[in-house]
């Protein structure tokens, strides 16, 4: 009697077993964790502890569907279709579930129909609609044009030249302010001493201000950063508002007046202040679409703005306002990208690979580090930016109280000081950052702290992937960080 209870426990078991699901596996890094939660992993083979769904998560580049996450479906939910398809994508990925084994493994991408498998009835629709489309085309071309030429008959057109400094849809740059006069200027202290300049609280006309003097060796740093300021429409709340300029300064050359931030830097805020969660969330997404803003190409009324990647972004390098917002500063190393001037681009391209080697060391992505960049496509540049963003947003979450565990708040440290001391040299960092693909320490609770459909973590590793093209742009991580809720 006894064996035969035992022989049907055992096939109850194995019946049990037989009924559970089996899906292909496939996980990054940071998601593994997430994803072994919903069953065993054996190889590729992902054994479902509590769901009968496979998914499936694919990126769709140039319309075909690769790969990105595969295995037991986390949450349980009805999967009624045996297939793994879909039809529909948000932004570049699109995903499926569906109740067979190892169904989605096979995953079939049923593109949106196209207009001319549209149904009689529609087809009837765009015979009337499309030539009247046409037709207001035309006539707004027609308005357009006529007021252009209205416009542009009291205007001389400049020559296309980029260096020149004039104000035309083709113009990388404005007309300079004339000089200020050192007059107007009441010194008070030296606040701070960099490589380049050193920084001074002063008043203009009796308003509070920092003036930055360059010395007289690098007049070169103070003309790209006072091009910099110089660009059209460059007004917005995450860049340091530029008040003036002017040369001749007493033992000194070049100097720079802009707008007083009360609390200083980013790394001297961090290093004396810990803050609330609300606080992190208005300095990171105050940075976010600073660094977003800086890197948009703008063309708003026959002025241009190109995009402009920072070069050395780091907490030195941004300063936290009266209001708790941060702004971008410290434009030496910058590079102003897609000048429609052929040569000034050549140009700017040979200052890029000088300039790519000056950064602040420990901020530098690896492709920089290794001396690798492709200057030929500017996006290597901004990504670069976004490598040292996502290094920004871990100093900012290192000193937030709400993340700390209950436990008191650990003491700022800049990236990599853990692990690599104060100081680290370029073959240090080389060895850690681009051969061993090392990054800062990430706290465990991290990886499940959700903020809108990404985790802390999540955010963190798609700013400083290892490969530049893999990470996110600066506008896609303001996006991001836009959905914390204070």
């Amino acid at each position: 009697m006894w064996l035969t209870v035992f022989v049907l426990l055992v096939s109850l078991r194995e019946s049990e077993e037989a009924q559970r699901r089996r899906c292909v596996y496939l996980a990054r890094a940071h998601n593994a964790r997430h994803m072994e939660e919903a069953g065993n992993v054996s190889g590729a083979v992902h054994h479902c502890a509590r769901t009968l769904c496979c998914m499936g998560s694919f990126f769709l580049g140039d319309g075909h569907p690769v790969p990105d996450l595969l295995g037991c479906n986390v949450v349980e939910m009805e999967c009624p279709e045996t297939s793994c398809f879909s039809s529909e994508q948000d932004r570049n990925f699109t995903n499926c579930v569906c109740n067979t084994d190892f169904c989605n493994g096979n995953f079939t991408w049923v593109a949106p129909p196209s207009p001319s498998t549209a149904s009689p009835g529609v087809s009837s629709l765009y015979i009337l609609v499309i030539p009247l489309a046409v037709f207001l085309m035309v006539f707004c071309f027609y308005i357009i044009t006529r007021y252009t030429q209205f416009l542009n008959t009291s205007v001389t057109k400049p020559p296309p030249d980029c260096d020149r400094m004039v104000t035309s849809q083709c113009s990388c740059h404005r007309s300079e302010s004339p000089d200020l006069s050192l007059a107007s200027i009441e010194l008070h202290q030296v606040v701070g001493q960099g490589h380049f300049a050193s920084v001074w609280r002063a008043c203009l006309h009796g308003a509070p201000v920092v003036v930055k003097v360059f010395s007289a060796h690098y007049t070169p740093e103070f003309q790209r950063e006072r091009e910099v300021y110089s660009l059209p429409l460059l007004d917005h709340a995450g860049v340091v508002r530029f008040l003036g300029a002017g040369r001749g300064w007493p033992a000194g050359d070049g100097f720079l007046v802009l707008e007083l931030a009360v609390h200083g830097s980013l790394r001297s805020f961090l290093c004396w202040t810990s803050s609330s969660w609300a606080c992190c969330v208005k300095l990171i997404q105050s940075l976010s679409q600073g660094l977003a803003f800086l890197h948009s190409d703008l063309h708003r009324n026959g002025m241009h703005k190109p995009a402009v990647s920072h070069g050395d972004l780091s907490s030195s390098n941004v300063v936290v306002r009266a209001d708790g917002s941060c702004a971008l500063c410290d434009f030496g190393c910058s590079t102003i990208l897609r000048c429609p001037d052929a040569m000034g681009w050549q140009q700017h391209r040979h200052l890029s690979q000088v300039r790519a080697q000056v950064g602040t060391l420990c901020y530098l992505p690896p492709e920089i580090l290794e001396g690798f960049v492709n200057l030929g496509n500017s996006r290597y540049l901004m990504q670069g930016d976004v490598y040292a963003l996502g290094l920004l947003l871990w100093e900012v979450w290192t000193r937030c109280a709400e993340l700390s565990a209950g436990t008191s708040v650990s003491e700022y440290r800049v990236p990599y000081e853990a692990e690599l001391g104060m100081n680290p040299s370029r073959e240090d960092l080389v060895s850690f950052v681009s051969e061993r693909r090392e990054r800062p320490t990430v706290p465990e609770e991290w990886g499940q702290h959700y903020q809108g459909f990404y985790t802390i973590r999540e955010v963190l590793e798609d700013c400083w992937d290892q490969d530049p093209e893999a990470r996110l742009t600066a506008q896609c991580a303001a996006d991001r960080l836009a959905t914390l809720l204070p």
